[in-house]
């Protein structure tokens, strides 16, 4: 449905009369060459994000709701209620429409809440609607180019409604996966079950060493379970479901071999089953979720290349699909990312944020590879000398999943971790995460935000994981592998609550940290880069493994089986 839009009584000069600046930046990041000016007549896509009408009524639900020392722990938000509190308020509405209206531009909301609009105007009227320049822009090392500016101005009695408007000042490269593939081998085999139980565990990584390692449960689950899990697809990722049966086949026997996946498809996906377009991101993902969830439902949701989210790249638009469905998956892990925290402008994170708290309230676990570049946060990113850079995302709604590797576990090097530069520490991990800031003491003091959201928040195994591509078997290392792997335990255990008549874990940060008993802690292990050694693992948590890795059976108990 669109806005009905009143006629405005001012005048676009009006309006153009009290513009202050919105967002700002001094030049665009490294990386970007200036091409000139864009075409006045190029159409630009732009996405307002309007003010929720009670964001702090939505942030108090879901802190009840979260806490495990809460009355109401537990008791999610339905859809509605969520839609209630996100809804912009009756004067948000007017002011934007009228401002818009004075440009003649009709707006659509691409939200069930109402919180985002979009419209597409030529540059020329962005430049007038906005007192902007934009302008094209290279990125070198892809030879993407997009259209954005340095800064843009909104009029002052619109501040406390709008709270960003884009693509403006947020610059990224092209989305990336995180996991990288060590060796794909040219030979197939089918290890006898006998074999496939004693396997090597620090050589490969496989569904029965996890089952062994984690204490995961292998029954089948009843067809009638209401747990759910989703797992998210960029970059024209391509999960095969051949590889997959090959996959249960070789390392599952004991799932029926039907055994598969659903597939949503959003800004013209396709997920082609032509073998040789197998995604080893997807794959992975598909073939360590529907591998260890004996049976749970899972939903591929694979977002093409025709965004609706600007530079968010598809992952704002991953929420928004989420968040328009009456019943989304119960756990949804995502393996992608931008570089670094920072490749997003900080509006556009916070905005992102929202909608995955959105999602949290109504009782959805959101989990997050956290970057495989250990301080770096990405290889590849030149930070000797610098402070850390912090991955993305930092979003404390997430949970964030880093790696550990061998039997018994360390943490493993290539886990990002440490502190966010968006976010503040949070209540539910200060005890925790200031322990260990004692413990560091001076040692790189300057270096990272002491006063920031701590990350990881747990951890599992990421490296020698054993998978499927195009019919090969190969191993595949990254925080990428952990996050399905930590995604199914919570789907195993939702599994459980709900049959008992309970609620899901829904968003699971504060239960974590109010947990420590529950996970495996992981004390050996630093994460190097920037030319330093990075953080190393100790007792409780820390920035390489978090709290530690699943203990299915502690889980269970300190969730109340």
């Amino acid at each position: 449905m669109r806005w009905v839009l009143a006629t405005s009584l001012l005048s676009s000069a009006v309006w153009a009369s009290t513009h202050i600046v919105h967002e700002k930046r001094d030049s665009a990041p490294t990386g970007f060459a200036h091409l000139g000016s864009a075409p006045d007549d190029q159409i630009l896509n732009l996405r307002i994000n309007l003010a929720m009408g009670n964001q702090a009524g939505l942030e108090a639900a879901l802190q009840e709701a979260s806490s495990p020392t809460s009355p109401t722990f537990r008791e999610w938000l339905a859809k509605e209620q969520v839609e209630s509190f996100a809804a912009p308020t009756v004067e948000t509405v007017q002011a934007v429409t009228e401002w818009l209206t004075s440009f003649n531009i009709t707006s659509t909301p691409i939200t069930p809440a109402g919180d985002w609009i979009k419209f597409d105007i030529p540059v020329s009227t962005a430049n007038q609607l906005l007192q902007a320049e934009f302008s094209i822009f290279n990125h070198t090392e892809s030879g993407q180019t997009s259209v954005r500016t340095l800064a843009y101005s909104i009029p002052s009695d619109l501040q406390a409604h709008v709270k960003v408007v884009h693509p403006t000042t947020s610059f990224n490269g092209p989305l990336r996966g995180r996991s990288p593939i060590t060796a794909i081998s040219a030979a197939r085999f089918t290890p006898e079950f006998e074999k496939r139980a004693a396997v090597n565990c620090n050589a490969t990584i496989t569904p029965a060493c996890l089952q062994t390692l984690y204490s995961i449960p292998t029954t089948q689950v009843s067809s009638s379970t209401k747990s759910s899990i989703g797992v998210a697809a960029f970059s024209g990722q391509n999960a095969n479901t051949k590889d997959l049966a090959t996959f249960l086949k070789d390392f599952r026997p004991d799932l029926p071999s039907t055994t598969t996946f659903t597939t949503e498809l959003f800004d013209s996906a396709t997920n082609s089953q032509t073998g040789s377009q197998a995604g080893v991101e997807a794959n992975l993902d598909i073939q360590y979720t529907v591998g260890l969830v004996n049976g749970i439902p899972a939903v591929f949701e694979d977002i093409g290349s025709k965004t609706q989210d600007g530079a968010d790249d598809g992952f704002l638009d991953s929420i928004n699909d989420l968040l328009a469905q009456s019943s989304p998956p119960l756990v949804f892990s995502t393996s992608y990312g931008f570089d670094v925290e920072s490749d997003l402008s900080l509006s556009l994170t916070v905005a992102y944020c929202n909608a995955i708290m959105q999602l949290t309230a109504r009782g959805v676990s959101v989990t997050f590879a956290s970057g495989d570049g250990g301080v770096a946060s990405t290889p590849g990113v030149q930070c000797t000398g610098k402070p850390f850079p912090p991955t993305f995302p930092t979003c404390p709604y997430v949970t964030l999943v880093g790696s550990t590797e061998n039997v018994p576990e360390i943490g493993a090097g290539l886990t990002a971790g440490g502190f966010s530069n968006y976010f503040p520490q949070q209540s539910w991990q200060a005890d925790a995460v200031n322990a260990y800031i004692a413990k560091l003491g001076t040692t790189y003091a300057g270096l990272y935000n002491a006063s920031g959201r701590a990350y990881p928040d747990v951890s599992a195994q990421g490296e020698r994981v054993e998978i499927v591509v195009d019919g090969s078997t190969g191993l595949v290392a990254g925080t990428s592998c952990s996050s399905p792997i930590f995604s199914s335990v919570i789907a195993l255990l939702n599994d459980e609550l709900l049959t008992a008549g309970q609620s899901p874990l829904g968003f699971l940060n504060p239960w974590i940290y109010a947990n420590p008993q529950a996970f495996n802690d992981i004390t050996s292990g630093n994460n190097p880069g920037c030319g330093t050694q990075g953080f190393s693992a100790s007792e409780g948590w820390d920035p390489v493994t978090g709290m530690g890795s699943p203990n299915y059976a502690a889980m269970r108990t300190a969730a109340g089986l």
